[in-house]
């Protein structure tokens, strides 16, 4: 249902992800764990459409909604 595919942001010299990519199926519970500061947050502004990526896509459905 919802693929991230070597996604990355980038703010200024700081890569907040890095060529992060995963596949979450339809109807799956999945969790995203990781020390403060290790971009679970902007990993998830990304994939919500409240940030831009530096690279990398995110498909919704079949459709890419990057």
């Amino acid at each position: 249902m919802i693929e991230v595919q070597k996604l990355s942001k980038n703010f200024g010299g700081l890569a907040a992800v890095n060529k992060v990519s995963l596949e979450i199926a339809r109807g799956s519970i999945t969790g995203l764990i990781g020390p403060h500061g290790a971009g679970k947050t902007t990993l998830f502004n990304i994939i919500a459409g409240n940030l831009r990526p530096s690279s990398g896509r995110v498909v919704f459905d079949g459709e890419d909604v990057t």
